[in-house]
């Protein structure tokens, strides 16, 4: 798989995962909000990964992200890496009291740690790692003129 089909299939998943967030039969109530303070949509996805609508949102906006990035190499490469990042250092987060509810914001504790570190790992290897041949090819044509 290259750098670009991971982003694209990446940011499909992002932006399924982000729309199940708001559809309640995919939700299933916790025992308590933790502290999180934004309850709105507050559950856990699929019965395992806690999320509220504001994390909705940036898996939807990470999804958005990554089909946009398809679009080239250069693109995919900066997402992955950003990707890699961000969700590395919310992996972290996860395992801080008080950070693992990004202030009480974004739930980030539970299977989301495990799950932010395999997206890490993923999105390093692609951005970090993987070489996709279509770099240095020239996308401009030439032409010939005959006389």
């Amino acid at each position: 798989m290259s750098t670009r089909y991971f982003s694209l299939v990446l940011g499909i998943v992002f932006l399924l995962v982000g729309v199940a967030g708001f559809i309640p039969g995919l939700m299933h109530m916790p025992e308590q909000a933790a502290d999180v303070e934004v309850t709105e949509n507050f559950g856990r996805l699929f019965g395992l990964f806690p999320v509220n609508i504001l994390h909705n949102i940036v898996h939807i906006i990470f999804g958005i992200w990554g089909i946009a990035a398809y679009r080239n190499y250069g693109g995919a490469r900066v997402y992955s890496r950003a990707v890699a990042v961000i969700y590395a250092v919310l992996a972290v987060m996860g395992f801080i009291p008080g950070l693992n509810t990004t202030f009480g914001l974004i739930p980030l504790y539970g299977n989301d740690i495990w799950l932010h570190a395999v997206i890490a790992i993923a999105a390093a290897y692609f951005g970090f790692m993987v070489k996709d041949t279509e770099v240095g090819h020239s996308t401009t044509t030439t032409t010939t003129h005959r006389i």
